[in-house]
């Protein structure tokens, strides 16, 4: 099976992020979008992170209508922070019978190249990169099987809705309704 692989910190996920995953799935072969959270990304502060386990909690939520999606956790149990490599290494060997790509924006494609292992990244795993605000797309990496995404683009960031909540404004329409109640209900972002 063809899985597209959409790592973050999803701090919270939000509507732009299952737009994305959900035009990956209509427009590019595959069948299914495994959403992985990273407890700790190297290139993130640690401290600006709400809880791992709350945030996968909160991407549950947000994908539990959709069958196509998938929330893994097994960026939890490998070394932190966690290196994308050594991510695919262990999927690969945990499941052998699907092929997985990269469903990323075009800022993490512009910093592929500070990427531990970069290199091994783009020759085994096909990139679907997708437009971000502001960002220009560079050309593809020699050697990268990259498909571009023109996916509709919302100029929502998860910085964007931890600054609303902070500042006590309604995220309605930003997040969908279960992760909207569960960040109000635990005052996250606060």
């Amino acid at each position: 099976m063809q899985i597209g692989l959409y790592f973050g910190s999803f701090n919270p996920v939000h509507i732009g992020h299952l737009i994305i995953a959900q035009y990956a799935l209509q427009h590019i072969a595959v069948q299914q979008i495994w959403w992985v959270v990273s407890p700790q990304n190297p290139h993130k502060p640690v401290q600006s992170l709400l809880n791992e386990y709350q945030r996968l909690h909160l991407v549950n939520l947000a994908v539990q209508d959709n069958h196509q999606f998938k929330v893994v956790d097994v960026e939890f149990t490998l070394p932190k922070p966690s290196y994308t490599v050594h991510t695919l290494v262990y999927l690969q060997e945990k499941y052998p019978q699907h092929q997985f790509s990269i469903l990323m924006g075009a800022d993490s494609y512009t910093n592929l190249p500070k990427w531990k292992n970069w290199e091994v990244i783009i020759k085994n795993h096909p990139l679907l990169v997708y437009a971000r605000p502001g960002i220009e797309l560079p050309p593809a990496y020699t050697g990268s099987q990259t498909h571009w995404l023109q996916a509709p683009l919302l100029d929502i960031s998860a910085t964007y809705i931890r600054q609303q909540v902070k500042a006590g404004k309604s995220i309605q329409y930003l997040v969908t309704p279960a992760v909207q109640h569960e960040i109000e209900n635990n005052r996250y972002y606060q």
